[in-house]
């Protein structure tokens, strides 16, 4: 069974996560108002993810015995001033969503919750990933800065990007 404290923890993450699906959603229709379909597709796939995350977590907490605690999930931003604005945001974005998995597993090593603790250590790898990744995006737009040329070729590179279910 777990503790009231985790449950509660747990429940605000699913929130977290939903609420970056939807940042992300709305990220994705601000590069295709722009035509740059490519990054908009990058979104997307961005967005299943954190929904395939909550999904996780609200999985989780249903084997551990929990109860599912939905709330309001937050208006996020949808207006920026540029594809490279966007970037950094997600960068920023991710880096409080580490913030939010490591103070998770605070909570479950201070309630003593081994399997949690073990659960949630996917999660820190996955962010380092992310991290990564996101910052990885993020330097090159920055060296692209101004240049259409330079954009229309990352816009290019990140249509690739498919989603692909997490594996436990």
């Amino acid at each position: 069974m777990i503790s009231d404290k985790m449950n509660k923890a747990l429940n605000e993450q699913v929130n977290a996560e939903l609420f970056s699906s939807y940042l992300y959603l709305g990220m994705s229709a601000w590069f295709s108002e722009k035509s740059l379909n490519g990054f908009a597709s990058w979104m997307r796939v961005q967005a299943q993810e954190e929904m395939s995350h909550a999904m996780k977590i609200y999985n989780f907490i249903l084997e551990r015995g929990g109860n599912i605690q939905l709330t309001t999930i937050e208006k996020p931003e949808s207006e920026w001033g540029s594809p490279l604005e966007v970037v950094q945001e997600v960068a920023n974005h991710e880096a409080k969503v580490t913030g939010l998995v490591n103070d998770l597993v605070d909570v479950a090593l201070e309630q003593r919750d081994h399997a949690t603790n073990i659960f949630l250590q996917w999660f820190v790898t996955e962010q380092v990933e992310e991290e990564a990744s996101v910052g990885d995006v993020l330097e090159r737009a920055k060296m692209i800065g101004d240049d259409s040329a330079g954009m229309f070729a990352l816009d290019m590179e990140m249509a690739k990007r498919e989603f692909t279910e997490d594996e436990e």
